[in-house]
């Protein structure tokens, strides 16, 4: 008996075709996207982590050929269920909060690399029953280290997953030793989380360290009295807590540049280090075009208040401002600031070739940011710092010149390339060269006016679609204003004219028409 096909209505078949190539654009989108190697590198820690849990290292039995490195296969299947439950529940968790970990393969190994590094060494110390309380150390360390490269939440929502994969090395030789190592660990990490903001000084890290030290070994005291343990005992254990503690800090501190390179950041001490003006690349700014170092400290101290006014990053925005404009030393005569009241060169050029010689100065810059070895943290504010804002004056200078071409001027021909914005500190940057640039070429400036140019300026970038890419909202758009306008109009405030002496000769240079023309 043949089947009868089920009649389909002629509106289903349409959608089962336009619904075909729409879940094809998404595989493919899937494809190409970094998602399947963060994937591949998940499945390679559980694999990898899985075997490290697995070696039956205790009473020292990993060395004794006689005996199985391995547990029996039951405990391993056992093992890689539970630690897959959890490094689920950490992607989850990373790619709710820091997305950009799953987009750059780089920092998923990283961070993975990590992970397993501590579970290895947590694995090494449980191979000596005395020295269980050592395994302190390790979460303390992720606590610190994940502080260090993202933030405080982060950090300890990461922390308490590494918690929870390491006391699973600990659960078949005492489950009370386990929790209480766990709560060590937690008690540790966390004191290290909330101390540990910023660092701004040589020894933030150390001192972080010292108050866990007390923590770690006045918490573990307190549970060993609950444990009844006696009194050797448990002023041995609290020491070797504390202690590890104590020496985690100290050896961070010593490599804090690692870190720093292998997770792609630049901490606080090191922006500080940047913003100093003997920094050759600042000295070099200042004796080749001093207009534009000049410009680029007052954008600096701008950006730094507009910045901490809405909660962000003040001391990168005013570093990353120092740094914005470097590109102008291959070419300053070109720029106004750096000009000295001489005449313009763009006057012998076509605006077309003008336009090229402006947009150069952002990609030389990006050349001479890592030719210096810069940080990248900075170098965002040389790629971002005009977006792909409109180069007006060129632009309409090639428009009363269009009779003489054969197609019409194109506003993407006199547009930066861009990239736009991906910080806040960075769109708090690019506000501030833009309006302060609009203000230093208006006259009779007044806190009013000043406010008006402000608000205009920031609602144009806003409509060019200039802040698109950051998570800048219109509430922190507004406080941004308000800052700003305060900040110029505090810098460009009236002066009271100093009283000229009867016997001092009058002053009429101003009147020479060779003088006057060149005011």
């Amino acid at each position: 008996m043949a089947l009868k096909k089920k009649k389909v209505s002629a509106r289903r078949a349409h959608v089962r075709r336009t619904m075909s190539p729409e879940r094809f654009a998404r595989v493919t989108a899937f494809a190409n996207s970094t998602l399947p190697v963060a994937l591949v590198v998940m499945f390679v820690f559980i694999a990898a982590s899985t075997a490290v849990l697995s070696l039956d290292a205790a009473g020292g039995k990993l060395f004794d050929p006689s005996v199985p490195m391995f547990k029996p296969w039951p405990q391993i299947a056992a093992v890689g269920g539970v630690i897959l439950v959890i490094c689920t529940a950490t992607a989850l968790y990373v790619g709710h909060y820091q997305p950009r970990i799953m987009r750059r393969p780089t920092r998923t190994m990283a961070l993975a690399g990590l992970f397993l590094v501590l579970l290895a060494i947590t694995k090494f110390i449980s191979m000596d029953r005395g020295m269980t309380y050592l395994a302190t150390g390790t979460a303390v360390t992720c606590a610190i280290v994940l502080t260090i490269a993202y933030d405080q939440r982060f950090a300890i929502g990461l922390t308490m997953f590494y918690a929870a994969l390491a006391s699973l090395i600990f659960y078949t030789l005492d489950g009370a030793a386990t929790i209480e190592l766990m709560l060590i660990m937690l008690v540790g990490s966390l004191t290290c989380c909330f101390s540990l903001k910023e660092i701004r000084t040589r020894m933030k890290i150390i001192e972080v360290a010292t108050l866990a030290t007390v923590v770690v070994f006045a918490v573990t005291m307190c549970l060993g009295i609950l444990r009844q343990r006696p009194m050797p005992l448990l002023f041995k254990t609290s020491g070797w807590a504390g202690g590890i503690t104590f020496v985690v800090g100290v050896v961070l501190q010593g490599f804090l540049p690692m870190i720093e390179r292998v997770f792609g950041i630049a901490t606080s001490m090191t922006l500080m280090d940047y913003s100093d003006a003997n920094q050759p690349l600042l000295r070099k700014l200042a004796m080749d075009a001093p207009g534009t170092f000049s410009h680029s400290l007052l954008i600096g101290s701008i950006a730094e208040a507009a910045a901490e006014a809405i909660g962000a990053n003040g001391l990168l925005s005013r570093v990353g401002a120092y740094y914005h404009d470097i590109g102008k030393v291959n070419k300053p005569p070109y720029f106004i600031e750096n000009q000295m009241g001489s005449v313009s060169r763009h006057e012998q050029l076509s605006p077309a070739m003008s336009q090229l010689v402006i947009v150069g100065h952002v990609k030389d810059g990006i050349e001479i940011a890592k030719e210096f070895g810069l940080p990248s943290v900075l170098r965002q504010f040389i790629e971002t710092h005009h977006g792909t804002t409109l180069i007006e004056y060129f632009y309409h200078e090639a428009r009363k010149k269009q009779a003489d071409r054969d197609t019409p001027v194109s506003e993407t021909e006199f547009r930066y390339p861009g990239p736009k914005p991906k910080t806040k500190e960075a769109a708090i940057v690019m506000l501030v060269d833009t309006v302060e640039s609009a203000v230093r070429s208006m006259t009779e400036l007044t806190p009013m006016r000043i406010e008006v140019i402000v608000h205009n300026m920031a609602m144009k970038r806003l409509q060019d679609g200039q802040f698109d890419e950051c998570d800048l909202t219109l509430r922190e758009l507004s406080t941004i204003e308000n800052s700003i306008s305060k900040s110029l109009a505090a810098h460009y405030h009236g002066r009271v004219a100093y009283p000229k002496s009867p016997t001092e000769p009058v002053d009429d240079s101003s009147k020479h028409p060779a003088v006057a023309g060149r005011k």
